[in-house]
């Protein structure tokens, strides 16, 4: 994949937006489910239309399966269409209203103060997905001045993609554009809006701001629509809303102990970034850990490590008990059965998380077979507990041994056909773990099985922020790069060994942040 080369962006006294008629495109044709579902949860609203945009990058193996012509976007309708300038026939742009606890403190009212819903798009398979914009101009619910800068936009693209590729469900970014402008952060910044798909935008802040109307007939709209979309066979079942929350529990367990396989930390783990979907978004201040620290914070302003690499299981179940109690009125008439209820499923969470992590450790380790042994495909599967115990001795010797967690497990496949050379080459004391290793061999670990589960290449934050930070002077080619690699993560190429190493001994620490 090769970035477009948009023109620099004007200077803050450059060209004002267009106030053009509104124009129509005609290459697709979006649906309107959530604005029917729940009309007084969205404020219709117009994005902002800058004078001299141009695309910086499409997806297009995206934008194809979602039945788009990529020639067609690349148009300057196309490109006024990813802007939300250009509506589609059934569009009907709206900014949504949620809330959400921050950093654990209650906001009553937050919603998309920079985004937009354009509305839901039917794909050639079937699958529906919403198309929303971020960086698209201030609305009622802005809390800054509405705009995005190109690195943070670019930052979501690559990401996502890369949680695509190594099959961590995720939001992920058809388009970024730059809007020709310059948008003030601790400097001025090139503008740029992104244009992302996801198949809702329903978060746990969605339900907080509903049930703190006390609407229990908007309540359970919401929760219907959220079943229709994710989880339609729920309908049918005598308790659908109960059904909804274990669903959401299980999903966002599975979530979770996915992004600790890869050593993601999301940064901003509010609960208007928990979706009801199962599915990663708003990739502000994320990043991935090099060395194995639990403790690990990036994001800048998680002063107290509220967000840490490890806490993220801990917090996952802190959000979701916001989404039971946002829950309660439909779970049962009765205050103390319907608690009695959410907290059975919440009960749930630990062992959720305990099996999806033993399976993500299977693939990590070679283990996914058990030998006279069906896995099932959630729940407790056998020999879990010995993997556990397997995985968390692995971890602590990684963490005091202060070896690349990424470079680790791809050493350990190396292992797994009897080369201990690159486990040798990463860790000084390579012989203290010779018990371990002899246990695991036991076991019959299967190198390629290790091959298809630990990545060669991920974000690493060094090179995001060198390829982010040429963006911002308009130069896209290391982003360009850095996309094509992240888009193959599991392949070995020659040429690309600086992607798949660490920062440089006595790089300064990475800081992220939200991009606002």
């Amino acid at each position: 994949m090769t970035p477009e080369q948009p023109e620099r962006a004007a200077p803050a006294t450059g060209p004002a937006d267009r106030t053009d008629a509104p124009l129509v495109f005609d290459g697709a044709e979006l649906g309107d489910a959530f604005v029917q579902a729940v009309p007084e949860l969205g404020v219709p609203w117009q994005a902002v239309s800058p004078a001299t945009p141009s695309l910086v990058v499409l997806n297009e193996p995206l934008a194809s399966r979602l039945g788009f012509d990529p020639d067609a976007l690349r148009t300057e309708t196309g490109v006024r269409f990813l802007l939300g300038n250009a509506l589609a026939p059934g569009s009907r742009p709206v900014a949504q209203a949620y809330a959400g606890h921050q950093f654990g403190g209650y906001s009553p009212r937050l919603g998309d103060g920079r985004a937009l819903l354009l509305g839901d798009l039917t794909a050639p398979d079937g699958a529906v997905y919403e198309l929303h914009l971020k960086g698209s101009g201030r609305t009622p619910f802005a809390r800054a001045d509405g705009f995005a800068a190109v690195g943070p936009m670019l930052r979501e693209y690559l990401v996502g993609e890369f949680m695509h590729a190594v099959g961590i469900p995720t939001s992920r970014a058809l388009a970024v554009v730059s809007t020709g402008r310059w948008v003030p952060r601790d400097e001025l910044l090139p503008g740029a809006v992104l244009t992302r798909v996801a198949s809702s935008h329903l978060r746990v802040g969605t339900f907080q701001l509903v049930r703190s109307t006390g609407d229990a007939g908007l309540l359970r709209r919401l929760a219907d629509h959220a079943i229709a979309r994710h989880y339609p066979s729920l309908a049918r079942e005598e308790a659908p809303y109960l059904g909804l929350l274990e669903r959401v529990i299980d999903a966002q367990a599975r979530l979770v102990a996915a992004w600790m396989g890869v050593g993601f930390v999301h940064g901003v783990m509010n609960t208007d970034n928990v979706t009801v979907s199962g599915e990663t978004i708003d990739y502000g201040p994320c990043a991935f850990i090099d060395t194995f620290d639990p403790a690990a914070v990036f994001s800048s302003i998680d002063h107290q490590g509220r967000y840490a690499y490890g806490n993220q299981p801990q917090i996952t179940l802190w959000n979701l008990t916001r989404f039971a109690e946002s829950l309660l009125p439909l779970l049962d008439d009765d205050d103390a059965t319907a608690q009695r209820l959410a907290l059975d499923a919440l009960g749930a969470f630990q062992p959720h998380y305990d099996s999806a992590w033993a399976r993500v450790m299977r693939g990590k380790l070679g283990l996914n077979a058990v030998p006279g042994e069906a896995e099932p495909e959630s729940g407790p599967a056998p020999g879990d507990e010995a993997i556990a115990t397997l995985a968390n001795e692995m971890l602590v010797s990684l963490q005091a041994a202060r070896v690349d967690f990424t470079q680790f497990f791809r050493a350990l496949g190396e292992a797994a056909q009897g080369d201990d050379g690159p486990l040798r080459e990463l860790s000084a004391d390579a012989d203290s773990w010779r018990d371990w290793l002899e246990r695991w061999r036991r076991l019959g670990p299967d190198p390629a099985a290790m091959r298809r589960a630990n990545p060669v290449y991920i974000p690493r934050n060094h090179l995001m922020e060198q390829a982010l930070d040429a963006a911002n002077d308009g130069d896209f080619e290391l982003f360009g790069r850095m996309a094509e690699v992240l888009a193959a993560p599991f392949d070995v190429r020659p040429g690309l060994e600086r992607y798949a190493m660490p920062p440089p001994a006595g790089s300064r620490p990475t800081v992220t942040t939200c991009g606002t």
